[in-house]
């Protein structure tokens, strides 16, 4: 059986290798183009797509315009983590809001009938580096995962073909499984 393709779009994140060594674990190929890099059609390359984290803003629309448009534009399953999701919540009328900083492992509840938390318990323990945090899932998505921090650790589009992780999914075990979920969905 051929290995799944998977683009990163790395939004500049300091965990590119752990979460490609992730990916990979899980039986996919991966690709990663930068974030200034990104096509402008996947052409059936690609089974799935994850953006990475980011350091930048995800308010600066304009300079994720062509990962915008991809994303929205393609039909295979993505997922954006940390800033990733970010980027696709404020792109669809989310709103960010600074929190506490938050930084380490901490408890999640996830919506056990979706298929992404397939291989975890109801309570999760995620990795967090963040203090920016989404305050209520935008039209066209809804939370399936909180925390005491946040009303919106883990997003899913009412398609269920785009996701999204506040957590860095590329570190913890709980992590690793949630990814396994989401390679089911592309696989």
């Amino acid at each position: 059986m051929a290995r799944s393709r998977v683009l990163i779009i790395d939004n500049g994140t300091l965990s590119l290798p752990q979460l490609r060594r992730r990916l990979e674990q899980l039986g996919a190929r991966t690709e990663t183009v930068d974030t200034a890099s990104v096509p402008a059609r996947l052409d059936g390359r690609y089974q799935a797509v994850v953006l990475s984290g980011t350091k930048v803003r995800a308010y600066d629309l304009d300079h994720y315009r062509p990962l915008i448009d991809l994303v929205m534009g393609t039909g295979v399953p993505v997922f954006g983590i940390c800033g990733g999701m970010q980027i696709l919540a404020v792109a669809a009328g989310g709103r960010l809001a600074e929190g506490p900083q938050r930084v380490g492992g901490y408890d999640v509840r996830v919506d056990k009938e979706e298929p992404l938390f397939a291989y975890v318990k109801p309570t999760v323990t995620v990795f967090h580096r963040h203090t920016l945090y989404l305050q209520e899932a935008p039209a066209g998505f809804r939370s399936i995962g909180r925390s005491a921090h946040a009303p919106v650790e883990f997003l899913r589009s009412d398609d269920g073909r785009i996701l999204g992780s506040q957590a860095h999914l590329e570190f913890r075990r709980d992590g690793l499984d949630i990814l396994r979920g989401f390679a089911r969905l592309y696989r």
